[in-house]
């Protein structure tokens, strides 16, 4: 029996998360990776296109443990820069991502950033008081990496 090769079937990404409190057990969660991202192989995608779809998934992932008083916002590292409510996400291939949203006084915000100086904080923000639910792009954003089908309904 020929002895399978480590390159022959490269071991497909997972997305794997330990969470544990003061006085609480350490909780391991591995989650599938929606099937549009799992499918398409690791040397097919650009290193933008690879950082959008799991950012979308952090992002996702953040929003599902918010209250309904609360969106998801970026907080920016160094200098004054403030916060962006996350309003959309993209990438520009092969390395650069870019985030849209607003300021804290609700000023059109964008960030552009190489994937190389990626460093993202997701914060929680009191949702804005004229709308009645909370904004949650990461699911909206979420439903293109599924299949395509369910992405186009």
């Amino acid at each position: 029996m020929a002895k399978k090769k480590q390159t022959d079937r490269p071991n497909p990404p997972r997305a794997h998360t330990a969470r544990c409190s003061e006085d609480g057990p350490v909780v391991v969660d591995d989650q599938p990776l929606p099937k549009k991202v799992a499918e398409t192989p690791l040397e097919q995608k650009s290193p933008a296109e690879w950082a959008y779809e799991r950012l979308i998934l952090y992002i996702k992932n953040f929003e599902e443990q918010l209250d309904n008083e609360h969106e998801v916002a970026m907080g920016f590292t160094g200098g004054d820069a403030g916060v962006l409510r996350i309003e959309g996400i993209g990438y520009f291939d092969p390395d650069v991502l870019t985030f849209y949203g607003s300021d804290g006084e609700g000023t059109k915000t964008q960030l552009i950033q190489h994937v190389s100086q990626l460093s993202v904080m997701l914060r929680a923000l009191p949702k804005r008081i004229e709308s009645e639910a909370p904004n949650r792009i990461g699911f909206r954003l979420a439903a293109q990496l599924e299949d395509s089908d369910a992405a186009e309904g």
